[in-house]
């Protein structure tokens, strides 16, 4: 295995060269894996011409949820339809999320305009 750090600006890489097995797989570097927090699963996501493997965040959005909630009973919602409307509701945080980053990198390479706060949470 090869490893090589850069440590430009504010977000310093470290780059380490892992082999492929015959059945497609790898290993992910102990340091990796523990500094990153992985669990049982990891996401994969193709991005361009890279691949992209990072750790599994099913409580994306629980920073939101006393907003949620308290937003869904000043609307009148109780019981196991404030319960519905709540899971609803959680369950939009991480594509909003997605769809912002995605904006932020295309507004950073000059590909776009930028999205404002309303046009991500506001639409249907």
């Amino acid at each position: 295995m090869q490893t090589l750090a850069i440590k430009e600006g504010k977000n310093p890489m470290e780059f380490k060269r892992v082999r492929i097995s015959n059945k497609r797989q790898i290993t992910i570097p102990q340091k990796y894996y523990t500094a990153l927090g992985f669990g049982d699963e990891a996401e994969c996501i193709l991005r361009g011409n890279e691949v992209v493997i990072r750790p599994v965040r099913e409580n994306v959005g629980g920073e939101f949820s006393e907003q949620i909630l308290a937003d869904l009973i000043r609307q009148g919602y109780s019981g196991e339809e404030l319960l519905c409307r709540f899971k609803e509701a959680q369950s939009n945080i991480r594509p909003a999320v997605e769809i912002m980053l995605e904006q932020a990198r295309k507004a950073a390479d000059s590909e776009s305009e930028y999205l404002s706060y309303n046009d991500v949470f506001e639409g249907d």
